[in-house]
Protein backbone atom coordinates (compact mmCIF):
# COMPACT_ATOMS: atom_id res chain seq x y z
CA UNK A 1 0.00 0.00 0.00
CA UNK A 2 3.01 2.49 0.59
CA UNK A 3 4.32 2.04 -2.66
CA UNK A 4 1.16 2.58 -4.30
CA UNK A 5 0.65 5.42 -2.03
CA UNK A 6 4.14 7.13 -3.20
CA UNK A 7 3.13 6.78 -6.87
CA UNK A 8 -0.07 8.01 -6.82
CA UNK A 9 1.56 11.18 -5.43
CA UNK A 10 4.35 11.43 -8.04
CA UNK A 11 1.55 11.13 -10.40
CA UNK A 12 -0.12 14.17 -8.95
CA UNK A 13 2.95 16.06 -8.90
CA UNK A 14 3.76 14.89 -12.42
CA UNK A 15 0.37 16.50 -13.89
CA UNK A 16 0.26 19.14 -11.53
CA UNK A 17 3.58 20.75 -12.94
CA UNK A 18 3.02 20.09 -16.65
CA UNK A 19 2.10 23.20 -17.97
CA UNK A 20 5.30 26.05 -18.00
CA UNK A 21 5.69 28.47 -20.37
CA UNK A 22 9.03 30.10 -20.32
CA UNK A 23 10.11 32.89 -22.93
CA UNK A 24 13.73 33.35 -24.62
CA UNK A 25 14.19 36.75 -26.17
CA UNK A 26 11.71 36.86 -28.38
CA UNK A 27 10.99 33.26 -28.65
CA UNK A 28 8.09 31.70 -26.90
CA UNK A 29 9.07 27.95 -26.11
CA UNK A 30 6.99 25.31 -23.89
CA UNK A 31 8.90 23.78 -20.65
CA UNK A 32 7.25 20.13 -19.46
CA UNK A 33 8.79 18.60 -16.30
CA UNK A 34 8.18 15.04 -16.67
CA UNK A 35 10.50 13.07 -16.33
CA UNK A 36 10.28 8.77 -16.82
CA UNK A 37 9.03 7.29 -13.37
CA UNK A 38 11.42 4.64 -13.05
CA UNK A 39 12.38 2.33 -9.96
CA UNK A 40 14.88 -0.33 -8.96
CA UNK A 41 14.82 -3.28 -6.84
CA UNK A 42 17.76 -3.02 -4.04
CA UNK A 43 19.18 -5.98 -2.56
CA UNK A 44 21.43 -3.61 -0.35
CA UNK A 45 18.64 -1.59 1.32
CA UNK A 46 16.15 -4.74 0.20
CA UNK A 47 12.99 -2.46 -0.91
CA UNK A 48 12.20 -1.18 -3.98
CA UNK A 49 12.88 2.34 -4.62
CA UNK A 50 11.48 4.72 -7.17
CA UNK A 51 12.70 7.49 -8.89
CA UNK A 52 12.20 10.43 -11.34
CA UNK A 53 14.60 10.78 -14.17
CA UNK A 54 14.49 13.88 -16.75
CA UNK A 55 16.95 13.86 -19.43
CA UNK A 56 18.16 17.18 -21.29
CA UNK A 57 15.17 18.49 -23.74
CA UNK A 58 17.78 18.43 -26.34
CA UNK A 59 18.29 14.34 -26.17
CA UNK A 60 16.90 12.57 -29.01
CA UNK A 61 16.60 8.64 -28.55
CA UNK A 62 19.12 7.08 -30.58
CA UNK A 63 21.74 9.76 -30.15
CA UNK A 64 25.34 8.98 -29.25
CA UNK A 65 25.14 12.11 -26.84
CA UNK A 66 26.45 11.13 -23.21
CA UNK A 67 25.45 13.97 -20.12
CA UNK A 68 26.69 14.37 -16.38
CA UNK A 69 24.08 13.06 -13.88
CA UNK A 70 22.85 15.44 -11.17
CA UNK A 71 21.43 13.33 -8.09
CA UNK A 72 19.10 14.86 -6.02
CA UNK A 73 18.05 13.58 -2.58
CA UNK A 74 14.42 14.05 -1.07
CA UNK A 75 13.70 13.95 -4.49
CA UNK A 76 10.02 15.01 -5.75
CA UNK A 77 8.52 18.02 -6.73
CA UNK A 78 9.91 19.86 -3.10
CA UNK A 79 13.34 19.57 -4.56
CA UNK A 80 13.65 18.17 -8.09
CA UNK A 81 10.83 20.73 -9.27
CA UNK A 82 12.61 23.72 -7.88
CA UNK A 83 16.53 22.49 -9.17
CA UNK A 84 14.77 21.52 -12.30
CA UNK A 85 13.91 24.92 -13.32
CA UNK A 86 17.00 26.63 -11.78
CA UNK A 87 19.33 23.69 -13.73
CA UNK A 88 18.20 24.90 -16.84
CA UNK A 89 18.47 28.49 -16.23
CA UNK A 90 22.33 27.99 -15.25
CA UNK A 91 23.20 25.95 -18.12
CA UNK A 92 21.09 28.57 -20.75
CA UNK A 93 23.42 31.22 -18.89
CA UNK A 94 26.24 29.09 -20.14
CA UNK A 95 27.56 28.03 -16.64
CA UNK A 96 27.43 24.15 -16.90
CA UNK A 97 25.97 21.70 -19.59
CA UNK A 98 22.84 19.72 -20.60
CA UNK A 99 22.44 17.23 -17.62
CA UNK A 100 20.25 14.19 -16.81
CA UNK A 101 18.46 14.84 -13.28
CA UNK A 102 17.63 11.58 -11.18
CA UNK A 103 15.29 12.39 -8.78
CA UNK A 104 15.99 10.02 -5.60
CA UNK A 105 12.18 9.58 -3.92
CA UNK A 106 12.78 8.68 -0.15
CA UNK A 107 10.94 6.50 2.19
CA UNK A 108 12.35 6.56 5.45
CA UNK A 109 14.95 9.97 4.80
CA UNK A 110 16.06 9.93 8.43
CA UNK A 111 17.40 5.87 8.10
CA UNK A 112 18.70 6.90 4.87
CA UNK A 113 20.48 10.15 5.54
CA UNK A 114 22.35 9.45 9.28
CA UNK A 115 25.52 7.49 9.76
CA UNK A 116 24.88 6.69 13.37
CA UNK A 117 22.35 5.74 15.51
CA UNK A 118 20.56 8.40 18.02
CA UNK A 119 18.35 6.62 20.44
CA UNK A 120 15.70 9.42 20.28
CA UNK A 121 15.49 8.86 16.30
CA UNK A 122 14.43 5.97 16.18
CA UNK A 123 15.60 4.46 12.92
CA UNK A 124 18.23 6.45 12.51
CA UNK A 125 21.94 5.18 10.87
CA UNK A 126 21.01 3.97 7.89
CA UNK A 127 23.17 6.11 5.81
CA UNK A 128 26.22 3.39 5.28
CA UNK A 129 23.29 0.89 3.19
CA UNK A 130 21.96 4.10 1.29
CA UNK A 131 25.64 5.26 0.13
CA UNK A 132 25.92 1.50 -1.11
CA UNK A 133 22.72 1.46 -2.41
CA UNK A 134 23.68 4.82 -4.25
CA UNK A 135 26.87 3.74 -5.45
CA UNK A 136 27.00 0.17 -6.55
CA UNK A 137 22.88 -0.02 -7.68
CA UNK A 138 21.61 3.21 -8.41
CA UNK A 139 24.56 4.61 -10.65
CA UNK A 140 25.39 1.71 -12.21
CA UNK A 141 21.69 1.18 -13.82
CA UNK A 142 21.60 4.81 -14.46
CA UNK A 143 24.74 4.73 -16.44
CA UNK A 144 22.90 1.22 -18.03
CA UNK A 145 19.63 2.60 -18.55
CA UNK A 146 20.40 6.22 -19.22
CA UNK A 147 23.01 8.63 -21.85
CA UNK A 148 25.20 8.84 -18.65
CA UNK A 149 29.06 10.05 -19.04
CA UNK A 150 29.62 8.99 -15.89
CA UNK A 151 30.39 12.47 -13.87
CA UNK A 152 28.19 12.96 -11.21
CA UNK A 153 26.81 15.41 -9.12
CA UNK A 154 24.94 14.82 -6.02
CA UNK A 155 22.62 17.19 -4.25
CA UNK A 156 21.01 17.35 -0.39
CA UNK A 157 18.89 19.31 2.18
CA UNK A 158 19.31 19.66 5.76
CA UNK A 159 20.04 15.88 6.57
CA UNK A 160 20.53 14.98 2.92
CA UNK A 161 23.07 17.87 2.85
CA UNK A 162 24.52 15.64 5.83
CA UNK A 163 25.07 12.59 4.02
CA UNK A 164 26.50 14.56 1.00
CA UNK A 165 29.51 15.43 3.10
CA UNK A 166 29.18 12.09 4.67
CA UNK A 167 29.46 9.97 0.94
CA UNK A 168 32.72 12.82 0.34
CA UNK A 169 34.40 11.57 3.06
CA UNK A 170 33.68 8.09 2.52
CA UNK A 171 33.62 7.38 -1.00
CA UNK A 172 34.91 10.33 -2.55
CA UNK A 173 35.34 9.05 -6.10
CA UNK A 174 31.23 8.29 -6.34
CA UNK A 175 31.16 12.00 -7.44
CA UNK A 176 32.66 14.89 -8.98
CA UNK A 177 30.63 17.17 -6.86
CA UNK A 178 29.30 17.38 -3.49
CA UNK A 179 26.45 20.20 -2.52
CA UNK A 180 25.54 20.15 0.60
CA UNK A 181 22.84 22.65 1.01
CA UNK A 182 22.13 24.12 5.16
CA UNK A 183 23.83 20.29 6.09
CA UNK A 184 22.92 19.36 9.88
CA UNK A 185 26.12 18.94 11.20
CA UNK A 186 25.11 18.94 14.46
CA UNK A 187 23.87 15.25 14.27
CA UNK A 188 25.35 13.28 17.25
CA UNK A 189 27.61 15.61 18.57
CA UNK A 190 29.66 16.86 15.53
CA UNK A 191 29.98 13.06 14.19
CA UNK A 192 31.20 14.62 10.62
CA UNK A 193 33.41 16.97 11.80
CA UNK A 194 34.43 14.25 13.97
CA UNK A 195 35.44 11.77 11.25
CA UNK A 196 36.58 14.34 9.09
CA UNK A 197 40.23 14.99 9.65
CA UNK A 198 41.13 10.97 9.64
CA UNK A 199 39.29 10.98 5.63
CA UNK A 200 40.16 13.84 4.33
CA UNK A 201 43.91 12.85 3.41
CA UNK A 202 42.10 10.24 1.05
CA UNK A 203 40.67 12.80 -1.23
CA UNK A 204 44.18 14.09 -2.16
CA UNK A 205 44.47 14.29 -6.05
CA UNK A 206 40.45 13.64 -6.22
CA UNK A 207 39.90 16.51 -8.10
CA UNK A 208 36.30 16.55 -6.61
CA UNK A 209 34.41 19.63 -5.27
CA UNK A 210 32.32 20.34 -2.49
CA UNK A 211 29.99 23.68 -2.04
CA UNK A 212 28.32 23.75 1.19
CA UNK A 213 25.38 27.07 2.31
CA UNK A 214 24.20 27.67 5.50
CA UNK A 215 22.60 30.93 7.25
CA UNK A 216 23.48 33.62 9.17
CA UNK A 217 22.51 34.46 12.27
CA UNK A 218 21.43 32.10 15.55
CA UNK A 219 19.65 29.11 13.67
CA UNK A 220 22.28 28.85 11.06
CA UNK A 221 24.99 28.81 13.73
CA UNK A 222 23.16 25.76 15.25
CA UNK A 223 23.78 23.80 12.33
CA UNK A 224 27.36 24.07 12.84
CA UNK A 225 28.58 24.54 9.29
CA UNK A 226 31.41 26.44 10.78
CA UNK A 227 33.29 23.89 12.61
CA UNK A 228 33.60 22.12 9.52
CA UNK A 229 34.66 24.67 7.49
CA UNK A 230 37.23 25.01 9.93
CA UNK A 231 38.21 21.35 9.82
CA UNK A 232 38.24 22.29 5.50
CA UNK A 233 40.53 25.16 6.26
CA UNK A 234 43.11 23.01 8.41
CA UNK A 235 43.41 20.01 6.29
CA UNK A 236 41.65 19.66 2.84
CA UNK A 237 44.16 18.25 0.81
CA UNK A 238 44.91 19.36 -2.81
CA UNK A 239 42.97 17.71 -5.08
CA UNK A 240 39.74 18.87 -3.05
CA UNK A 241 38.47 22.57 -4.34
CA UNK A 242 35.52 23.46 -1.93
CA UNK A 243 33.30 26.31 -0.93
CA UNK A 244 31.21 27.83 2.13
CA UNK A 245 28.59 30.67 1.61
CA UNK A 246 26.37 31.83 4.65
CA UNK A 247 23.18 33.60 2.92
CA UNK A 248 21.73 36.81 5.10
CA UNK A 249 18.00 36.53 5.82
CA UNK A 250 17.28 33.04 5.03
CA UNK A 251 15.75 30.32 6.65
CA UNK A 252 16.26 26.93 6.47
CA UNK A 253 13.93 26.04 3.20
CA UNK A 254 14.36 29.39 1.47
CA UNK A 255 18.33 28.58 1.57
CA UNK A 256 18.20 26.19 -1.25
CA UNK A 257 17.36 28.49 -4.25
CA UNK A 258 20.70 30.60 -4.25
CA UNK A 259 22.28 27.42 -2.77
CA UNK A 260 21.38 25.45 -6.19
CA UNK A 261 22.39 28.10 -8.68
CA UNK A 262 26.02 28.51 -6.76
CA UNK A 263 26.52 25.27 -6.06
CA UNK A 264 25.99 24.39 -9.47
CA UNK A 265 27.98 27.49 -10.67
CA UNK A 266 30.78 26.62 -8.14
CA UNK A 267 30.69 22.69 -9.49
CA UNK A 268 31.82 23.68 -12.96
CA UNK A 269 33.78 26.82 -12.64
CA UNK A 270 32.79 27.55 -16.00
CA UNK A 271 32.92 31.67 -15.64
CA UNK A 272 31.11 31.64 -18.65
CA UNK A 273 31.43 32.86 -22.12
CA UNK A 274 33.83 31.62 -24.72
CA UNK A 275 38.12 32.23 -24.65
CA UNK A 276 37.97 35.51 -26.75
CA UNK A 277 41.02 36.77 -27.67
CA UNK A 278 41.73 39.21 -30.76
CA UNK A 279 43.20 39.53 -32.93
CA UNK A 280 43.37 35.84 -33.09
CA UNK A 281 45.73 35.43 -36.03
CA UNK A 282 48.03 37.64 -38.19
CA UNK A 283 51.70 38.64 -39.37
CA UNK A 284 54.04 40.20 -36.95
CA UNK A 285 56.61 42.77 -38.30
CA UNK A 286 60.21 42.46 -37.08
CA UNK A 287 61.03 45.31 -34.31
CA UNK A 288 57.46 46.18 -34.42
CA UNK A 289 55.70 44.39 -31.40
CA UNK A 290 51.70 44.29 -31.19
CA UNK A 291 49.33 43.32 -28.34
CA UNK A 292 46.46 40.73 -28.12
CA UNK A 293 43.75 41.50 -26.54
CA UNK A 294 41.91 38.96 -24.08
CA UNK A 295 38.46 39.60 -24.12
CA UNK A 296 37.24 36.74 -22.22
CA UNK A 297 37.56 36.13 -18.34
CA UNK A 298 40.88 35.53 -16.84
CA UNK A 299 39.86 33.35 -14.00
CA UNK A 300 41.66 29.96 -14.18
CA UNK A 301 43.00 31.05 -17.75
CA UNK A 302 46.41 30.69 -18.36
CA UNK A 303 48.85 30.74 -22.08
CA UNK A 304 51.91 29.85 -23.78
CA UNK A 305 53.60 31.73 -26.91
CA UNK A 306 55.44 28.16 -28.04
CA UNK A 307 52.41 26.04 -29.33
CA UNK A 308 52.63 23.66 -25.53
CA UNK A 309 49.37 23.26 -23.94
CA UNK A 310 49.28 25.33 -20.74
CA UNK A 311 49.17 24.38 -17.38
CA UNK A 312 48.31 26.10 -14.28
CA UNK A 313 52.05 26.65 -13.67
CA UNK A 314 52.22 28.54 -17.25
CA UNK A 315 51.79 31.93 -17.37
CA UNK A 316 48.28 33.48 -15.85
CA UNK A 317 46.05 35.33 -19.01
CA UNK A 318 46.14 39.31 -18.77
CA UNK A 319 44.29 41.69 -20.70
CA UNK A 320 46.84 42.41 -22.98
CA UNK A 321 49.55 39.94 -24.19
CA UNK A 322 52.84 41.20 -26.21
CA UNK A 323 54.12 39.33 -29.14
CA UNK A 324 57.06 40.32 -30.30
CA UNK A 325 58.03 37.58 -33.16
CA UNK A 326 56.39 34.65 -34.77
CA UNK A 327 54.33 33.20 -32.12
CA UNK A 328 51.59 30.64 -31.38
CA UNK A 329 49.57 31.52 -28.30
CA UNK A 330 47.70 28.79 -26.88
CA UNK A 331 44.94 29.38 -24.02
CA UNK A 332 43.59 27.18 -21.84
CA UNK A 333 41.07 28.29 -18.97
CA UNK A 334 40.58 25.59 -16.63
CA UNK A 335 36.93 24.63 -15.03
CA UNK A 336 36.25 22.09 -12.24
CA UNK A 337 35.99 19.04 -14.45
CA UNK A 338 38.66 18.38 -16.99
CA UNK A 339 35.96 16.73 -19.53
CA UNK A 340 35.19 21.05 -19.94
CA UNK A 341 38.36 23.01 -19.96
CA UNK A 342 38.72 25.27 -22.53
CA UNK A 343 41.70 25.63 -25.29
CA UNK A 344 42.07 28.30 -28.08
CA UNK A 345 45.05 29.28 -30.07
CA UNK A 346 46.17 31.25 -32.39
CA UNK A 347 48.83 31.62 -35.31
CA UNK A 348 51.21 34.80 -35.95
CA UNK A 349 53.89 34.49 -38.41
CA UNK A 350 57.05 36.72 -39.19
CA UNK A 351 56.66 39.18 -42.21
CA UNK A 352 56.76 42.21 -43.81
CA UNK A 353 54.04 44.79 -44.90
CA UNK A 354 52.01 43.88 -47.77
CA UNK A 355 52.74 46.05 -50.69
CA UNK A 356 50.30 47.74 -52.44
CA UNK A 357 48.99 48.06 -56.03
CA UNK A 358 48.95 50.65 -58.42
CA UNK A 359 45.87 52.70 -58.46
CA UNK A 360 44.35 52.22 -61.41
CA UNK A 361 42.88 54.85 -64.00
CA UNK A 362 39.18 53.52 -63.90
CA UNK A 363 38.44 52.65 -60.54
CA UNK A 364 35.68 54.45 -58.52
CA UNK A 365 34.91 55.00 -54.74
CA UNK A 366 32.23 55.11 -53.02
CA UNK A 367 31.65 51.43 -52.80
CA UNK A 368 32.87 48.04 -53.91
CA UNK A 369 31.17 45.66 -56.31
CA UNK A 370 29.05 43.15 -55.04
CA UNK A 371 27.33 40.17 -56.50
CA UNK A 372 24.80 38.05 -54.91
CA UNK A 373 24.37 34.50 -55.99
CA UNK A 374 20.78 32.13 -54.91
CA UNK A 375 21.80 28.59 -53.87
CA UNK A 376 23.71 26.48 -51.49
CA UNK A 377 27.56 26.70 -51.88
CA UNK A 378 30.56 25.90 -50.20
CA UNK A 379 34.53 26.46 -50.29
CA UNK A 380 35.18 25.14 -53.29
CA UNK A 381 32.92 27.47 -55.08
CA UNK A 382 34.43 29.35 -58.03
CA UNK A 383 31.83 32.13 -58.65
CA UNK A 384 33.90 33.55 -61.64
CA UNK A 385 32.50 31.29 -63.42
CA UNK A 386 28.59 32.34 -62.19
CA UNK A 387 26.36 34.31 -63.22
CA UNK A 388 24.76 36.09 -60.45
CA UNK A 389 21.38 36.67 -59.77
CA UNK A 390 21.96 40.70 -58.78
CA UNK A 391 24.99 43.34 -58.64
CA UNK A 392 25.38 46.62 -57.36
CA UNK A 393 27.66 48.55 -55.41
CA UNK A 394 28.19 48.75 -51.48
CA UNK A 395 27.31 52.20 -50.66
CA UNK A 396 26.39 53.36 -47.48
CA UNK A 397 22.95 52.16 -47.52
CA UNK A 398 23.92 48.69 -48.61
CA UNK A 399 22.37 46.04 -46.25
CA UNK A 400 23.11 41.95 -46.78
CA UNK A 401 19.52 41.54 -44.92
CA UNK A 402 17.62 43.39 -47.63
CA UNK A 403 18.73 41.11 -50.28
CA UNK A 404 16.00 39.02 -52.01
CA UNK A 405 16.91 35.67 -49.42
CA UNK A 406 17.22 35.98 -45.86
CA UNK A 407 19.08 32.40 -46.35
CA UNK A 408 21.18 29.97 -48.83
CA UNK A 409 22.71 32.53 -51.00
CA UNK A 410 26.25 34.14 -51.39
CA UNK A 411 27.51 37.58 -51.57
CA UNK A 412 30.67 38.30 -53.18
CA UNK A 413 32.48 41.84 -52.78
CA UNK A 414 35.27 42.64 -54.33
CA UNK A 415 37.04 45.52 -55.37
CA UNK A 416 40.58 47.99 -54.05
CA UNK A 417 40.72 48.78 -50.61
CA UNK A 418 42.51 52.48 -49.88
CA UNK A 419 44.63 52.59 -46.27
CA UNK A 420 45.98 56.02 -45.47
CA UNK A 421 48.12 54.90 -42.99
CA UNK A 422 51.73 52.93 -42.48
CA UNK A 423 50.95 50.09 -39.96
CA UNK A 424 49.02 47.74 -38.44
CA UNK A 425 45.46 46.91 -39.06
CA UNK A 426 43.23 44.55 -37.81
CA UNK A 427 40.21 42.98 -39.83
CA UNK A 428 37.01 41.76 -37.93
CA UNK A 429 34.37 39.49 -39.48
CA UNK A 430 30.96 37.83 -38.38
CA UNK A 431 29.96 35.24 -41.24
CA UNK A 432 28.90 32.18 -41.62
CA UNK A 433 30.38 28.94 -42.16
CA UNK A 434 33.19 29.08 -45.21
CA UNK A 435 32.83 32.69 -45.79
CA UNK A 436 36.59 34.17 -46.80
CA UNK A 437 38.03 37.34 -46.19
CA UNK A 438 41.12 38.20 -48.56
CA UNK A 439 43.50 40.66 -49.45
CA UNK A 440 46.10 40.66 -52.06
CA UNK A 441 44.76 37.42 -52.81
CA UNK A 442 46.06 36.57 -49.37
CA UNK A 443 43.53 34.41 -47.29
CA UNK A 444 43.05 36.51 -44.09
CA UNK A 445 39.89 34.59 -42.58
CA UNK A 446 38.01 31.53 -42.92
CA UNK A 447 35.13 31.41 -40.68
CA UNK A 448 34.41 28.05 -38.91
CA UNK A 449 32.59 29.80 -36.02
CA UNK A 450 29.90 29.16 -34.12
CA UNK A 451 26.89 30.70 -31.88
CA UNK A 452 29.29 30.96 -29.18
CA UNK A 453 32.18 31.82 -31.65
CA UNK A 454 30.99 34.12 -34.05
CA UNK A 455 33.82 37.03 -34.09
CA UNK A 456 36.96 35.97 -36.07
CA UNK A 457 40.03 38.80 -36.33
CA UNK A 458 43.64 39.12 -38.45
CA UNK A 459 45.90 41.50 -38.06
CA UNK A 460 48.65 42.42 -40.46
CA UNK A 461 50.97 45.27 -41.41
CA UNK A 462 50.10 47.73 -44.25
CA UNK A 463 51.65 50.59 -46.31
CA UNK A 464 49.51 53.23 -47.62
CA UNK A 465 47.80 52.83 -51.11
CA UNK A 466 45.36 50.40 -52.51
CA UNK A 467 45.13 46.72 -51.77
CA UNK A 468 42.65 43.45 -53.97
CA UNK A 469 39.68 43.26 -51.47
CA UNK A 470 37.49 40.32 -51.70
CA UNK A 471 35.12 38.68 -49.39
CA UNK A 472 33.15 35.72 -50.13
CA UNK A 473 30.00 35.28 -47.83
CA UNK A 474 28.36 32.08 -47.80
CA UNK A 475 24.90 32.67 -46.36
CA UNK A 476 23.49 29.22 -45.06
CA UNK A 477 21.98 29.74 -41.39
CA UNK A 478 19.86 33.31 -40.91
CA UNK A 479 20.91 33.69 -37.32
CA UNK A 480 24.36 34.42 -38.38
CA UNK A 481 24.78 37.84 -39.98
CA UNK A 482 27.59 39.57 -41.98
CA UNK A 483 29.46 42.45 -40.37
CA UNK A 484 33.06 43.21 -41.64
CA UNK A 485 34.89 46.10 -39.62
CA UNK A 486 38.64 47.28 -38.87
CA UNK A 487 40.73 48.80 -36.78
CA UNK A 488 43.66 51.08 -38.95
CA UNK A 489 46.52 52.46 -37.08
CA UNK A 490 45.35 55.21 -35.93
CA UNK A 491 42.52 53.61 -33.63
CA UNK A 492 44.16 50.88 -32.73
CA UNK A 493 44.68 51.12 -28.95
CA UNK A 494 40.70 52.11 -29.04
CA UNK A 495 40.11 48.48 -29.25
CA UNK A 496 36.73 50.25 -31.37
CA UNK A 497 36.02 48.48 -34.63
CA UNK A 498 34.59 50.65 -37.30
CA UNK A 499 32.92 49.84 -40.32
CA UNK A 500 34.99 50.67 -43.62
CA UNK A 501 34.45 54.17 -44.50
CA UNK A 502 32.79 54.08 -47.97
CA UNK A 503 34.81 56.63 -49.40
CA UNK A 504 37.75 54.04 -49.45
CA UNK A 505 35.84 51.48 -51.02
CA UNK A 506 36.74 51.60 -54.58
CA UNK A 507 35.58 49.29 -57.83
CA UNK A 508 36.25 49.35 -61.21
CA UNK A 509 34.63 52.03 -63.23
CA UNK A 510 32.56 49.69 -65.80
CA UNK A 511 31.06 47.52 -62.93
Amino acid sequence: MKIRFILFMILIVIISSRPNVAKAQDTVWRVFDVGRLDSINSTILKEKRLLQVFVPQSYKPGSTEKYDVLYVLDGGNWNTGLINKVQRFVEGEGYMPPTIVVSVLGIDRIKDFTPTHIDDWKTSGGAANFLGFIKDELIPYINKAYPSNGDNTIWGHSLGGMFVINAMLNEPKTFKSYIAVDPSLWWDNLYIQKIAPGKLPALAGSNITLFMSGREGKDGEGMRIASMDTVLEKMAPAGLTWKHINYPDETHSSVRFKSIYDGLKYSYGWHNGQIEFHPMNGIVSKDKPLKVWYFGDTTKAYYTLDGTQPTISSAKVLPEINITDATKITVKQFTNRSRYDKIKTGEFTAGNALSPVSKQKNIQAGGFHYAYYEGKWDSTTNFKNLKPQQEGITTADFDADKLPRKNDFALVIDGLLQTKEDGYYIFVLDADKDSKLYLNNKLLIQWKGSYSNRTYSYILPLEKGYYPFRLEYLHTHEDFKLKLSYLTPGILNTKEPIPIPVDLQYRVGDK
